[in-house]
């Protein structure tokens, strides 16, 4: 028997930047609490202004705001709205971060190079969150730039629900993995669909450029599931797709967790052999009035996010949606 969740206090609420208000307010009627009240705006110059519209004093405030495009504006935004609440009294923040922006540089692969996934976490760190909630980082180890708690969720599961719904399983499909670092994701999706797995090896010549070197795994006559954390210009996953066919597969379906999707990924995929693309809503679809719009399938993150709200608002374990290690 499901556990019964346990009752929300009068002190949780949930606020939205201008990142995802859609994703925002699809948690809160999860969670049965209004939304709060808040202006945003901007000077004549640009700048961000924020004013807080009730009362946080001594409140469980939990704020959503993925860093997506335009990701500058919306990582100051956060900023801003985290001093604001700290200013406000607020007694703990949590940071829901469905995409967490400025992860890729999170080493330092050449000299000179920064590491932004560490510079951004200092600056929420020190910008007076307590806590923070994720949804598949681009590594792991991101966790551990934060100084603070954090909560790294998994979409996998619902990806792999659907594509179970959809008939993606058993021996005449393929889960792909688009690169060396994705194979534990697609591993554990491959179990998940009881499929082979097949492994992209590839490099990259030039950020947003990619060359595929060879395929590991039989994919011939198979229909292929390649499975990313992200999805950004497109490139890597249509010459992906293109391989995938030019090796005889069946057919390649596509499924990510962020859709970036920055120009041209639209129109490369809308060209490409890829049927369909699955998604989740972490960063809003842009796309939904585009020629293309049809290839793609946005499933939602809301219920997930408002799970995790309401165990740690409640102070209840949230091992429980750790049990997939995606």
């Amino acid at each position: 028997m499901a556990k019964k969740a346990l009752p929300i206090g009068k002190n949780l609420r949930v606020f939205a930047g201008s990142g995802h208000p859609a994703l925002a307010d699809s948690i809160t009627k999860e969670l049965g609490v209004p939304l709060g009240k808040m202006l945003l705006s901007r000077f004549a110059d640009g700048e961000i202004r924020v004013q807080v519209d009730e009362s946080a004093r001594g409140m469980d405030v939990f704020l959503v705001q993925p860093t997506c495009m335009p990701v500058n504006d919306n990582l100051m935004e956060l900023l801003i709205l985290l001093d604001a609440f700290r200013r406000a009294s607020a007694q703990r923040i949590t940071v829901v971060l469905p995409y967490y922006g400025y992860a890729r540089q999170d080493k330092k692969i050449k000299p000179r190079e920064p590491i932004t996934a560490r510079l951004v976490a200092d600056l929420i760190s020190e910008s007076g969150a307590n806590r923070v909630v994720c949804v598949d980082l681009h590594a792991k180890q991101i966790q551990g730039f934060f100084r603070l708690p954090v909560d790294h969720l998994y979409a996998g599961p619902i990806l792999g629900a659907y594509l179970k719904e959809v008939g993606l399983v058993g021996g005449e499909t393929c889960v792909v993995s688009p690169d060396e670092g994705g194979v534990n994701r697609a591993r554990t999706l491959a179990e998940t669909l009881q499929t082979p797995l097949a492994i992209i090896s590839k490099r990259r010549p030039a950020p947003n450029k990619v060359e595929i070197t060879e395929i590991i795994g039989d994919v011939f006559g198979k229909n292929c599931i390649i499975i990313d954390d992200m999805i950004d210009t497109g490139g890597s996953i249509v010459s992906g797709a293109q391989a995938l066919i030019a090796r005889g597969a069946a057919s390649v379906t596509a499924c990510c967790t962020h859709a970036v999707l920055s120009e041209p990924a639209i129109d490369r995929i809308s060209a490409s052999p890829i049927q369909r693309v699955i998604l989740t809503d972490t960063i809003p679809f842009r796309y939904a009035n585009h020629p293309a719009a049809g290839k793609f399938t946005v499933l939602t993150v809301a219920e997930l996010l408002a799970d995790a709200i309401r165990r740690i608002h409640c102070d209840d374990s949230i091992s429980e949606l750790f049990e997939k290690q995606w």
